[in-house]
């Protein structure tokens, strides 16, 4: 039955969103969320966002490379992006923690719909210049913040707290699944239908959205800021990360992989596959971002079945380790096989590494804050272009992807075993400490 008070799905086999005691789904195992069944439908709204937005980057990043031939222009399109995203921080924090949460997830995803359907109609009339790639980029960056913001909210309205780290792994797990069929998808769609029905396919997947969406049974939203500033809302959420040491040192962790290891990923893959494996079509691009998809699915899936494991900050350094030596690896590799082995490779560590990140990360951020600090949070992803930037620049200047990829992995690998020796924060911290400190955070939680 439905709680006619909090709006939360209050079924026998369900449970409890709104409870954030240890009470509330004590037995965590790998599916334990999916009793929930608002995490049923925040489940599928991921996996369908995130197929739409891997059909958008193959297909993006296709156009652009085909179109100048640049390294460069790749991580300029990404830079576009990614510097609007920057520019709504301030008010994505805002705008979730005074909002109602549904209606900012329909408001992000229409217009989404909006920008990515025009963009479709230009590109079946014939328009693929870069000059629309890149205005496209900026209109769909608007929201990229407050998109990101937001689903990583919601999830503490819709299970409790000590299934939260079960329903993060699980809903990372879909974004990996996402990375290995999304891309076979667009490749096969750039084959078949050309970049402009990946477009009209990917506006049809905002509506699925929206149905999903409209599923979701929120809790009444506790806080009210309506009375302090929007300034003075923003200056709370960076404060906030500023002055508690293990928030700071998780934000700072989530930095690496956009900076350093994510445009190996994104913004190198058509160059490996025209310089390095000679391929000019989408095939060979296809093969590399499934290979990296896969290893992400079976990492999620490792990352959901560890609910108990403890030491989750000494994984996360270990993560990040042996991702930056895979993709070294990798770079060295002029046989196809062995390269997308250690993508698979690759993608499974990165999975777990982000896993842990962002379960040790919201796990530190109390409810009233969660909306500011989390926007302070996505810093990191609008931090991609520095990497992107980097990769796309230094791959034209030193004669392909290889050299790059092993600066940018090799970087990573450093700050991997700097934080191992220097870090006892990271190194040490317990999976415990974090749920433990959560609830006593949350509305109604003790302390005891």
């Amino acid at each position: 039955m439905l709680d006619s008070d909090s709006g939360v799905d209050k079924k026998p086999d369900d449970i409890s969103a709104n409870d954030p005691s240890e009470k509330a789904g004590k037995q965590v195992g790998m599916l334990t969320a999916f009793r929930t069944r608002n995490f049923r439908f925040l489940f599928t709204n991921q996996l369908i966002s995130q197929a739409g937005g891997w059909i958008q980057q193959i297909t993006l990043n296709w156009l652009v490379y085909n179109l100048t031939g640049s390294g460069t222009m790749l991580g300029t399109l990404s830079t576009i992006r990614s510097i609007t995203a920057l520019g709504t921080i301030p008010v994505a924090g805002v705008l979730t923690d005074r909002l109602e949460h549904r209606k900012l997830m329909m408001i992000t995803n229409a217009w989404l719909f909006f920008v990515t359907f025009l963009f479709a109609l230009v590109l079946v009339f014939g328009h693929s210049t870069v000059g629309y790639i890149f205005v496209f980029a900026f209109f769909a960056g608007l929201t990229f913040t407050i998109d990101a913001t937001i689903k990583q909210v919601v999830i503490f309205d819709l299970v409790p707290r000590n299934v939260t780290p079960n329903a993060i792994a699980l809903l990372l797990t879909a974004s990996a699944t996402m990375r290995s069929i999304g891309p076979a998808i667009g490749g096969v769609l750039l084959i078949w239908k050309g970049p402009g029905g990946n477009f009209l396919v990917q506006a049809g997947a905002y509506i699925l959205i929206a149905f999903s969406i409209m599923q979701l049974r929120f809790p009444v939203q506790k806080y009210d800021l309506k009375r302090s500033s929007a300034l003075q809302n923003i200056k709370e959420g960076i404060r906030y990360v500023m002055n508690e040491r293990v928030t700071r040192t998780f934000v700072l962790m989530g930095f690496v992989l956009p900076i350093f290891t994510v445009p190996i990923f994104t913004i190198l893959p058509p160059i490996f596959a025209v310089k390095v494996f000679g391929d000019g079509s989408a095939r060979i691009l296809s093969y590399l971002m499934v290979a990296m998809g896969v290893g992400s699915v079976l990492g999620g899936v490792l990352a959901a079945a560890l609910s108990r494991l403890e030491r989750r900050g000494l994984l996360q350094i270990a993560s990040l380790f042996m991702l930056a030596v895979s993709l070294m690896g990798f770079a060295y590799c002029a046989k196809l096989w062995l390269a997308l082995l250690l993508l698979v490779v690759g993608g499974f560590f990165e999975s777990i590494f982000i896993t842990s990140n962002q379960i040790l990360l919201q796990l530190s951020i109390p409810d009233e804050l969660r909306g500011r600090v989390t926007s302070v949070v996505s810093l990191s992803t609008a931090l991609s272009p520095v990497g992107g930037l980097m990769a796309g620049i230094g791959s034209d200047m030193l004669g392909g992807p290889k050299m790059i990829t092993i600066f940018m992995a090799g970087t990573a690998a450093c700050i991997a075993v700097l934080v191992f020796i220097f870090s006892p924060t990271v190194r040490n911290y317990r999976i415990s400490q974090g749920i433990a400190s959560n609830v006593a955070k949350a509305p109604g939680g003790s302390s005891n």
